[in-house]
């Protein structure tokens, strides 16, 4: 894919009122969600479940992209099509993860690197014959007692660099997704602190290594209390806080930002991305969602893995994601909440 592919399916993936649908589990998340609906964790009742969320009707109105895992890229329908070639076909980019998971960083306790890059480029070359018209990959920053560490930051910034270079590379648009985890009793304050200098250093190693900004989504976790915070920021301050992060850090020619939700409840998702776009117009860059659980969550709970269920189950995912259209133009309100699904 030349430079103008990139840029115009990055366009794509970030188009106005559409989001990513996240549904790229591991095996292991993926059965920590069924455990609490009570469905066995086999590789048919995933694949169903992966068919559930792609099949839902007319899930391209608001949803641009959805990231696969590696087991589910190689799947297809009950009818036989092969899940990229039926996301082509419903006007839904195929996307897929390529990191191999968060690992300890040696000489760092309670910090994470990402792993993955071994053999990238040949595993990229695999999913673009498959249909991949882009790919993830996710690095952790956990806020605690001394950390994060300027090594672990820059270690994590290096990774999503190399790989975001080699997506480019292979022809395929590289989310970059800096997560800084919800986990702690951290203030708003300190998350921004910390979400700054992640950002900075992230895009100081995008620069270094030449990656084309048109071509590449960032995937960033919201400035936001520590879910054991005593002192909960409001929507509005986490907007504030959250766009005055990304002005400060980010470049302009940015092909556009989704979201993570990194632990939020549904509404609050939802509400925090609205805010963004309903105080900040004309910003460089769209702001969008890329949730999972966010989005995911109601349709699981209402399919608990039953056929007799999938249409309701459907109904719910399609209302999840006409919301965050919504707030993606800053147009949702919490009586949209209250709508049938």
């Amino acid at each position: 894919m030349t430079s103008q592919g990139l840029q115009a399916t990055a366009k794509a993936m970030v188009a106005k009122g559409k989001g990513i649908l996240a549904m790229d589990e591991s095996n292991p998340t993926c059965g920590r969600r069924f455990k609490k609906p009570g469905i066995e964790n086999t590789i048919e009742n995933r694949r169903a479940w992966r068919e559930l969320l792609l099949t839902t009707p007319r899930l391209a109105d608001y949803i641009s992209g959805a990231i696969l895992y590696d087991e589910t890229i190689r799947q297809a329908t009950s009818d036989g099509i092969p899940f990229p070639q039926y996301m082509g076909q419903c006007g839904i980019i195929p996307g897929i993860k390529v990191d191999t998971g968060a690992k300890d960083l040696t000489g760092f306790p309670g910090e994470k690197v990402t792993e993955g890059l071994d053999g990238l480029r040949e595993r990229l070359a695999e999913y673009k014959g498959m249909g991949a018209r882009f790919a993830k990959w996710r690095a952790v920053i956990t806020i605690g007692k001394g950390i994060p560490t300027r090594a672990c930051i820059h270690a994590n910034a290096h990774a999503l660099a190399r790989y975001a270079a080699l997506c480019q590379e292979a022809g395929i648009v590289p989310i970059v997704e800096p997560e800084v985890l919800i986990d702690g009793d951290h203030t708003i304050d300190r998350c921004y602190e910390v979400s700054s200098d992640t950002l900075r250093a992230v895009f100081a190693e995008i620069e270094e290594q030449r990656v084309l900004l048109e071509g590449m989504v960032l995937k960033p976790s919201m400035v936001i209390s520590g879910l054991d915070c005593p002192q909960q920021a409001r929507v509005k301050e986490v907007a504030e806080k959250t766009v005055e992060c990304l002005l400060k850090n980010l470049p302009e020619n940015l092909a556009g930002v989704a979201f993570l939700s990194g632990g939020q409840s549904n509404e609050l998702a939802t509400a925090h991305l609205n805010a963004m776009n309903t105080m900040y117009r004309g910003l460089p860059w769209p702001l969008t969602f890329s949730y999972a659980r966010a989005l995911q969550q109601p349709a699981l709970e209402g399919w608990r893995g039953e056929k007799a269920n999938v249409t309701a189950a459907q109904k719910r995912l399609y209302h999840r994601a006409k919301l965050n259209g919504a707030a993606s133009l800053g147009q949702y309100s919490e009586a949209m909440e209250r709508e049938a699904p």
